[in-house]
């Protein structure tokens, strides 16, 4: 790690759940909701789920898990199950059923104060990140917010081609998914995978620095 680099970085990109927002069990009751949708409309087979066979799809964007969780189901039937979930955590947010991870709000004050300029970029869409900036604030602390949707889905790195300065020289990508750490592969970024979000060991290990912890980000940096 180029601890001079470090130093010099400025702007922060931060990813949303599993790096400053535990979605884990809003997102587990919206996928069940939307499974049994599916099952009573006889395009899936009843079955249990475990916790972690449906958190691993956080992270990705609607589009992106249905590809790969059930490639062979009709459109119309992706973007039915798509709204359950969406609504669905819609609805928890705006129940105040979501919670940040400890000391999430607390950090993004500390690094603002300390001068770093924040962005907010998520696989998630509008009425999501519009919803969550109300409820927590957000705008208090990011300077810029995206999600994937104003893009069509497109890939995060492709994103950052699209909202990076071009006079500024130095960006640091926070996260817990390979699709936050892609961001720095491709940019040659600095880039900082969140051991306590979704992703697995081996996307974790695709990072220049692991936190166990938001927090840690204060003493970092």
């Amino acid at each position: 790690m180029d601890k001079a680099r470090l130093k010099a970085t400025r702007t922060l990109i931060f990813d949303y759940d599993g790096t400053l927002h535990d979605s884990r069990q809003n997102y587990i009751v919206a996928f069940k909701r939307a499974y049994r949708y599916l099952i009573a409309h006889q395009k899936a087979k009843p079955r249990e789920w475990q916790d972690d066979e449906i958190t691993k799809w956080l992270g990705y964007s609607s589009k992106e898990m249905w590809e790969n969780f059930m490639p062979d189901l009709a459109e119309d039937y992706q973007m039915a199950a798509s709204k359950i979930i969406g609504e669905t955590l819609l609805e928890k947010v705006l129940s105040k059923e979501a919670k940040l991870y400890p000391e999430a709000l607390e950090t993004l004050d500390n690094l603002k104060n300390k001068g770093y300029k924040l962005i907010f970029l998520s696989n998630c869409s509008k009425a999501y990140m519009q919803a969550h900036q109300e409820t927590f604030q957000l705008e208090r602390y990011f300077d810029e917010m995206y999600c994937t949707e104003q893009f069509d889905f497109i890939a995060k790195h492709e994103i950052f081609s699209l909202i990076k300065s071009e006079d500024q020289d130095e960006y640091l990508v926070i996260g817990d998914r390979i699709h936050d750490l892609e961001i720095g592969h491709y940019h040659q970024l600095i880039t900082i995978g969140c051991n306590y979000g979704f992703g697995t060991q081996a996307e974790m290990q695709q990072s220049d620095i692991r936190i166990n912890s938001i927090q840690e980000l204060q003493e970092l940096l």
